[in-house]
């Protein structure tokens, strides 16, 4: 009798303690815990035949620089999984800040050099397009000696640039902040919701190189030297980057 009431009791709180063994971990995570696409999910692209003749609209290089968990309380309604992620925290900090505070200083600096730059919250314009996108957060661990920073581009690639663009932002970005680079790319980050143009309005266009950035840890005292109270050279190391890869296409002049 007593093994079949502990049965019972293990049926019926382990699935209870698993949720919130997942929530305390996405609570500190920084990209948005919601996968989109896990890169074997098929997806019917025939509806987007037309862009095999796309060309891209005449004009200087444009960049999006996404703010991750800025404005969260704005988002739409295909996007409401995502309501309440604040993304994470350290030492009083909230994502977002550091996220915003990086973000404005590499676009100072694309700006200088002739880039039309547009900053995003959480909500992506619909059918977005640029040259180059960057989804700008920090990460999160229990672990406070977690260190590192990392780039990830999404499991469908509709431009084929996408992997080199990361290629130049994670050489430069780790030059410039000396940072580790952390192996452990996460599926939410390859599955990042603004890059899921099949399934949500508020995504980017097909046509947008696109990339995810974890710009170091916020519960690491280590890289909060960098991201948090030198917010200007993980911006130089972003921005850097950015620029090497528009020269490559020939959209900057060397």
């Amino acid at each position: 009798m007593k093994k079949n009431v502990l049965i019972i009791l293990i049926l019926i709180f382990t699935p209870i303690i698993t949720l919130m063994i997942r929530d305390k971990i996405l609570s500190i995570s920084g990209a948005p815990p919601y996968l989109v696409d896990d890169g074997t999910t098929k997806v019917d692209l025939g509806k987007f035949g037309f862009l095999e003749n796309w060309k891209r609209p005449d004009g200087p290089p444009r960049v999006g620089l996404q703010v991750g968990h800025w404005k969260n309380d704005e988002i739409p309604e295909e996007l409401h999984k995502l309501e309440g992620n604040t993304g994470s925290s350290g030492d009083g900090k909230s994502e977002w800040e550091v996220n915003y505070e990086i973000a404005m200083l590499t676009k100072d600096i694309l700006e200088k050099n002739g880039i039309i730059v547009d900053i995003l919250p959480t909500t992506v314009p619909k059918a977005y397009w640029a040259d180059v996108f960057v989804a700008i957060h920090a990460d999160g661990s229990e672990d406070p000696f977690k260190s590192g920073y990392k780039i990830a581009a999404p499991w469908r690639d509709y431009t084929g640039k996408a992997g080199r663009l990361v290629d130049y932002i994670e050489g430069t970005y780790g030059a410039s902040t000396l940072l580790p680079i952390d192996p452990e790319i996460t599926s939410n980050m390859r599955g990042y919701y603004a890059f899921s143009f099949w399934r949500f309005d508020h995504a980017v266009h097909p046509m947008t190189v696109s990339s995810i950035l974890e710009t170091g840890f916020l519960t690491s005292e280590a890289d909060r030297q960098v991201i948090v109270n030198d917010p200007l050279t993980p911006a130089e190391g972003l921005a850097i980057g950015i620029i090497e890869y528009l020269m490559s296409e020939n959209l900057l002049n060397k």
